[in-house]
């Protein structure tokens, strides 16, 4: 193929907006760079071909309003790849690093072709990666028809989060469905009447950006999605049709078939760091730009500043860097309909340039008074890797957090440690202690007991230590820390004892999530049991060990039945309060009585293992009392005498120690209680329930 150097024809065209913009006869293409002394728009006839067809020179004089480089070029329309090149000085003390031989994609694209030939070390080594680089493709995303689509705004009271890889939630042969479907956002939408069946609210999602696969250790693959190389394009190889612009409308027909069927989609998002990596990575498009203003360096500017164990760190405070992160969200919540954002080391974006944290980010407001996000679900991992831990104290009004305290303590508690029971009690509270000097709703807590990073709930109960050798890594990468217990055996058993207990177990956390005050979410596969065979770092790990096995879904049916009738229980209208509520308000609405064994006697003692509550539900149509025993040995609890505006006795909706089904029951059918004490059995969780006279 011939390249052909051309500027004639083309016109200088504009600044803004940014990226390719479709018009009536053209594209307006539009980057920022700061430093760079020209600046190439690169076209190709193909996503695969291996030189441009036609390059044009952007020259300062022209092409150039402030720091933003700019041409319209006639007769090219949705569609097109293309790609910059950008000549500069190269002097890392200084924090450039221009190399004029490595294709670049455009910040603002929104759709990226990835050739057959994609190396990602190529653009690390000297040389042209023209031949092997990703491309950007023009996109016009207003021809799609939403048909009256929108975000559907459900309040987080009424929510249940489903934490869901794209990729590995079909992939799996079991799954049933066709080869090209699996894994793909078609995929996913074959699969909705199992997610309303279960009894989820929302998806949320891990990340959809456009990523590098290859950013992981030799002979892997980078599965998680971690690794963005693009804000605005969704990831292609989650797609069945693989062309650039139908990844898009798979995309949004995937949303929009989720929106019909009442399920909220939320994107776990990294605006933290990108796939560039540190000095040894590849020069993909941010590093190739503005260097210097995209990334936190080092004093000596030669190296990067690291808060997330990932090479680099994005200058999320800087200007340009604030209004991409902006723009990325609003095009997700104007053009791609999505209900929510989950920010990974959300903690990186109240830091300045400088890695010092701020009292007041301006990334974060931003986005919290952002008009076109308003009622967006905006949920913070309110941590980084470099050591700032702000749960409980994330700045801002609207802002929910994962609550890693949740996680915690009450894996700490079932697993029987001493001095567990005063932690376990405020988490079942919504975590007063964390959040209650706010007047914000229970809902600011997210209530997790696993998430992608780290055990599933299988392995939570039934591995000691983690057991990453398929990493590659002589076991080195994931926490060592899991406050996990493999109740006597390590890994899969045919011990019917063992098995009974992790069952139990299971159930004991399934319950206590999903029955706190607060917002839970559940990993995809815990309701089945799903096992990564005791990895709890599979970020690399594209195959059976990180994808759903629906042949569990029959296996563990006594499991998947347990949670779909928590999720009914928690989401009956005369349970839980619609509308928003301050946590104090729900405490004092609630109106909890702590027990212990006797009644009125809660046991906040070092050694004790047990804990008892009673309390009304919000809308006053429930007593619940609720009895746990994370003791080795069984305890009689006393139980409250039943209450005048009570018609009835106690009624055993909950206990995790008895075979399925009894195990769980609406309150309508549950057995009945006469008796004046009830002895639970060790590590189970009863709750009883009993219906308030209406008035009159």
């Amino acid at each position: 193929m011939r390249t052909q150097t051309l500027s004639a024809g083309v016109r200088s065209g504009t600044s803004a907006p940014l990226g390719a913009t479709v018009g009536l006869s053209g594209v307006n293409f539009s980057v920022f760079s700061k430093r760079a002394s020209l600046v190439e728009l690169l076209l190709f006839d193909d996503e695969n071909d291996t030189q441009p067809a036609r390059i044009i020179p952007l020259d300062a004089e022209e092409h150039r309003t402030y720091h933003y480089w700019h041409v319209f070029v006639p007769d090219i329309q949705s569609g097109q790849a293309y790609a910059y090149r950008a000549h500069g000085p190269f002097t890392p003390d200084r924090g450039y690093r221009f190399d004029a031989e490595k294709v670049l994609l455009d910040p603002y694209g929104l759709a990226v072709a990835v050739p057959k030939t994609y190396d990602r070390w190529a653009a690390a080594r000297p040389g042209d990666n023209v031949a092997t680089a990703m491309k950007s493709v023009v996109a016009d995303p207003g021809r799609y028809d939403w048909e009256g689509d929108l975000p559907l705004k459900r309040p987080f009271a009424e929510s249940v989060i489903y934490e869901l890889h794209v990729g590995g939630f079909t992939r799996h042969p079991s799954s049933g469905l066709a080869p090209g479907e699996r894994g793909t956002y078609a995929g996913l939408i074959q699969k909705i009447p199992y997610l309303k069946d279960l009894g989820v609210t929302a998806l949320e999602l891990l990340p959809v950006f456009q990523f590098d696969p290859q950013d992981a250790p030799a002979g892997r693959v980078n599965y998680w999605g971690y690794q963005p190389v693009s804000f605005f394009a969704p990831h292609h190889a989650y797609s069945s049709r693989k062309t650039p612009l139908t990844v898009l409308d798979e995309f949004r027909d995937m949303i929009k078939a989720l929106h019909r069927a009442g399920l909220e989609v939320i994107l776990d998002v990294v605006f933290n760091h990108t796939a560039e990596g540190d000095v040894t990575g590849p020069t993909l498009c941010y590093r190739g730009l503005a260097n210097d203003l995209y990334y936190m360096l080092r004093r000596d500017k030669s190296r990067y500043a690291d808060y997330t164990g990932c090479g680099n760190t994005l200058n999320a405070n800087q200007p340009i860097v604030r209004r991409l992160i902006q723009d990325s969200l609003r095009y997700w919540v104007t053009q791609m309909h999505v209900d929510g954002f989950r920010f990974d080391l959300a903690s990186i974006l109240s830091r300045d340039e400088n890695g010092r944290p701020l009292p007041n980010a301006p990334i974060l407001w931003d986005i919290e008074s952002d008009p076109l996000l308003a009622g967006t679900k905006l949920i913070a991992e309110a941590w980084d890797a470099a050591g700032l831990y702000q749960v409980g104290s994330f700045i801002g009004d609207a802002w929910q957090e994962w609550n890693g305290r949740f996680r915690d303590d009450v894996r700490r508690f079932l697993r029987g440690d001493n001095g567990s029971v005063p932690a376990a009690a405020a988490r079942i509270l919504g975590s007063p202690d964390i959040y209650g000097h706010e007047e914000r709703e229970a809902e600011q807590s997210i209530n997790f007991v696993t998430c992608h990073d780290g055990f599933t709930l299988n392995d939570l109960v039934s591995y000691n230590q983690k057991h990453n050798e398929a990493n590659g890594e002589n076991n080195r990468d994931g926490s060592d820390d899991n406050l996990s217990w493999n109740c006597g055996a390590e890994g899969p058993t045919d011990d019917p004892a063992i098995e009974a207990l992790r069952n139990r177990q299971v159930r004991n956390f399934l319950a206590l999530e999903l029955l706190a005050a607060g917002t839970p979410m559940l990993l995809m596969g815990d309701e089945v049991r799903r096992t990564q065979r005791g990895n709890n770092n599979a970020y690399c790990q594209d195959s059976d060990i990180s994808w759903f096995d629906w042949s569990l879904l029959e296996r563990h049916s006594d499991i998947h039945r347990f949670v779909k009738a928590l999720n009914a229980f928690r989401q009956r209208r005369d349970v839980v309060e619609g509308t928003a509520l301050s946590l104090n308000e729900i405490l004092n609405r609630a109106r909890i009585e702590w027990h212990g064994v006797r009644l009125k006697h809660p046991d906040w003692s070092n050694h004790s293992h047990s804990l008892a509550f009673t309390l009304r539900s919000l809308r006053a149509r429930f007593l619940l009392h609720g009895m746990l025993n994370a003791y080795w040995e069984p305890l009689t609890f006393e139980l409250p005498p039943v209450p005048a505006e009570c018609p009835q006795a106690w009624r055993r909706c909950i206990d995790t120690a008895l075979k399925p089904p009894d195990d769980i029951y609406p309150w309508e059918t549950a057995a009945v209680v006469g008796q004046a004490r009830y002895v639970v059995q060790p590590r189970s969780v009863v709750l009883l329930a009993q219906a308030l006279k209406r008035p009159a």
